[in-house]
């Protein structure tokens, strides 16, 4: 019998990464006034930086409020706050002083945190000191992994926070994202530093920390599927049902798709139904939410139906910003240059300082610059009027001094090359130079 060959050798199996755990223990929830008072002391005699983080109920609610808080500090340990029973957390705010703040992602939870009286002095931003590193994946989970080998599970990102009580569960989960925020934040700075980019993050928290929400004008604009409609009465239509919609939301704080989802919106605006078995019967208008509002949507309707010509809404809004990029050939071809050498220019400088080409300038300051840059075209007195329409479109001292040259040699090389092109339109249309131009020959 032949001999069976023998088993080959398996590569050695890679450990597995080792689970983030809590190091102390799940804390109960702080919920009265005494509780919320012991914790604040731990926390005024703690040291160091102070980590925060808090959980909203995104697309259960429709504030945007916190539904818990998560703070930990050397000394004091993770408090686990509800905010619910409290008018605000001036205690809190107290507590912490001028600690810095470590936060993940903080234009997320800064608005909801403000909401209860806690605003930084001092912020460190996990997520956007990995960015300015040029991670390619800055969640907190991924670099808690790369950077301090621990597994942070995430099964529990998307649960209605505003649920009483909390299960242990998701307490445990919303206490992990502070464990380990103080040593990431070390670990972030040190690298920062190495790279020459310490001050560029100082630069970016401090702006981060003065952050307002934008309030989005006609915002019913948004609505998914609007690219499919067609007329200005149906698009009233679309705007009179979002409002209704975004009204009754607000006043029973839940999220609005889940009244009545865009595709309703869309479908009924089209269809314009008159009667309630005709709305009921129109896709997406299904569940509790379009049948009990079912004659407030009948009126948004009736009320877009009946709006005088002059009342209805435009396709498109004229903003205060510059026409999308694909129609500045057409509108105007030197801005159309200007645009595409900047480009290049920003990719290469991302390329070499090693940092993601929108934390560089922003999109839509560099188009703002090339589409209306400033009327001078010195070199000297260009490059202080770009540094002075970068700034006041918000960009941060460490941006103007990388992007402001490159921009204005785009802006004077557009237009040097616009200015040969009208000199010299037969050699710009590839034909031959005439027997009077000179060829080189004697």
């Amino acid at each position: 019998m032949a001999q069976a060959p023998s088993a080959q050798p398996t590569p050695e199996e890679e450990q597995p990464v080792e689970l983030l755990t809590l190091s102390d223990g799940l804390p109960p929830v702080i919920e009265t006034p005494d509780a919320l008072a012991a914790y604040c002391a731990a926390l005024a005699a703690g040291s160091g930086p102070v980590a925060i983080d808090a959980e909203r109920a995104s697309g259960y609610r429709y504030s945007n409020r916190a539904y818990l808080i998560q703070v930990k500090r050397d000394g004091a340990g993770i408090g686990l706050i509800d905010p619910i029973p409290f008018g605000d957390l001036a205690p809190l705010a107290e507590a912490i002083g001028d600690a810095e703040w470590i936060l993940h992602a903080a234009t997320q939870d800064l608005p909801c945190l403000a909401e209860v009286g806690l605003r930084p002095v001092a912020l460190f931003d996990t997520e956007l000191a990995g960015r300015l590193l040029n991670y390619p994946r800055v969640g907190l989970a991924t670099l808690v992994e790369t950077l301090l080998d621990r597994h942070l599970r995430k099964e529990h990102s998307a649960v209605d926070w505003s649920t009483r009580p909390l299960p242990e569960p998701w307490l445990e989960y919303a206490a992990l994202d502070v464990e380990v925020l103080v040593e990431l934040r070390d670990l972030l700075a040190a690298q920062l530093e190495e790279a020459g980019k310490a001050d560029w993050a100082r630069q970016e928290f401090e702006h981060v920390r003065g952050f307002e929400p934008v309030v989005r004008v006609d915002a019913w604009r948004r609505t998914s599927g609007l690219h499919k409609v067609r007329g200005r009465r149906t698009l009233a239509a679309v705007r009179a049902l979002w409002e209704t919609r975004d009204r009754i939301a607000r006043e029973r704080d839940v999220t609005p798709g889940r009244l009545i989802p865009d595709t309703a919106i869309i479908a009924a605006a089209t269809a314009m139904p008159t009667t309630r078995g005709a709305l009921l019967g129109t896709s997406g208008f299904h569940g509790r939410g379009a049948a009990r509002h079912a004659r407030e949507w009948l009126a948004a309707i009736q009320e877009a139906a009946e709006l005088p010509e002059d009342a209805l809404p435009t396709r498109t809004t004229h903003g205060d910003g510059p026409p999308a990029p694909r129609t500045w050939a057409d509108k105007d071809p030197v801005a159309a240059r200007r645009l595409e050498l900047a480009r290049a220019a920003m990719s290469a400088l991302a390329e070499e300082h090693d940092v993601p080409l929108e934390n560089l300038l922003t999109p839509d300051s560099l188009r703002r610059v090339m589409w209306t840059p400033p009327r001078t075209r010195d070199s000297v007195d260009l490059l202080e009027a770009v540094i002075d329409q970068l700034r006041g479109l918000g960009a941060r001292s460490w941006q103007i001094g990388l992007t402001a040259p490159a921009l204005t040699r785009a802006i004077l090389d557009a237009e040097a090359t616009s200015a040969k092109t009208r000199q010299s339109p037969s050699v710009a249309d590839g034909e031959e130079p005439s027997d009077g131009a000179s060829d080189g020959s004697s």
